[in-house]
């Protein structure tokens, strides 16, 4: 209580940054959600007046409907598709992120993804722990210079990753996206191209675009039989972009060459996906973004919880 004024409650959904948590706790009282499911967090949404949710869990019109006092969500990253924004613009609720806090993360980790697969490290890395040296003379590897990249969602992201590939590695960029990025044509010579000559000529495709009903399902067999059989698939953006059934059929055929995975259909990655089973898959657990600077950075989403609380 400050001036006999109580403090606001915001409530987390998963622990944050230490220093986006401070911030929050100098003018709010922190609550944190005992798990991700509507249910649980129905009985604890009354006196809610802010909410931080990061990849887990659902901000829905019934959760809202039943927190009078919400005031703000915010959404701990850049994808807003956890967040029903249409229900909370007609109910008055403020939605705010971070779009510019780990742009730099998801790209590094994307382009650490595409060096790994070309290298096969992972491959390597195995056979060596399993006490195979002789895997030197199988595990033969690509050189990306002078290699196509192919970028779907040329944003914040997309085009970072650009500009790492071309710096790089002299990579060609060609990209698919609604808008045209003129600045990014004259400084990389990137083309932007409709999807399949995107397809068709890239050695490496990568994803960063938004889930929305018109991403889902984006890439799916029609899409991946006009890849390259030497290509690789990178997705750091969110699963459903990819049809995994698809995927798993392209990876298992030798369609395509490999993936690079951070995200999923099923979060956590179930134990029995056949996607475990495909030696061609490099697999980290959504965890692009998780760099100690990004973290940080996402985590002032709680500057602008405070701001909107205090009108």
């Amino acid at each position: 209580m400050r001036g006999g004024k109580m403090k606001p409650v915001v409530l987390l959904y998963e622990s944050i940054h230490p220093d986006g948590l401070a911030v929050l706790k100098e003018k709010a009282e922190v609550r944190y959600a005992p798990g991700w499911s509507e249910e649980e967090v129905l009985p604890i949404i009354g006196d809610v007046a802010g909410i931080i949710i990061r990849a887990n869990g659902q901000i829905t019109r019934r959760l809202m409907e039943n927190a009078p006092c919400l005031k703000v969500v915010g959404r701990h990253g850049v994808g807003l598709d956890n967040v029903d924004v249409a229900a909370a613009t007609e109910l008055g609720i403020t939605v705010v992120n971070t779009p510019e806090a780990n742009a730099e993360a998801v790209a590094e980790h994307t382009l650490g993804l595409m060096i790994a697969l070309s290298k096969r490290i992972g491959e390597g890395d195995r056979a060596l722990r399993a006490g195979n040296w002789d895997a030197r003379y199988t595990l033969i590897g690509h050189e990306l210079r002078g290699c196509t990249l192919g970028v779907i969602g040329c944003g914040r992201i997309g085009s970072r990753v650009a500009h790492m590939a071309h710096a790089a590695f002299d990579m060609q960029v060609v990209y698919h996206d609604v808008i045209a990025y003129p600045k990014l044509e004259a400084e990389l010579g990137a083309e932007r191209v409709e999807l399949e000559k995107l397809l068709r000529r890239s050695d490496v495709v990568t994803l960063h675009v938004p889930l929305t009903p018109a991403t889902q399902g984006l890439i799916g067999e029609k899409e991946l039989a006009l890849m390259k059989p030497t290509a690789f698939l990178i997705n750091t953006s969110r699963g459903p972009v990819v049809d995994e059934a698809a995927l798993v059929e392209a990876l298992r055929s030798g369609q395509i060459a490999g993936a690079g995975l951070d995200v999923y259909s099923t979060e956590p990655l179930p134990a029995d996906s056949p996607l475990l089973s495909m030696e061609n898959v490099l697999f980290t657990p959504h965890m692009a973004a998780h760099t100690e600077e990004a973290l940080r950075n996402m985590s002032l989403v709680a500057e602008d919880i405070i701001a909107v609380l205090e009108g």
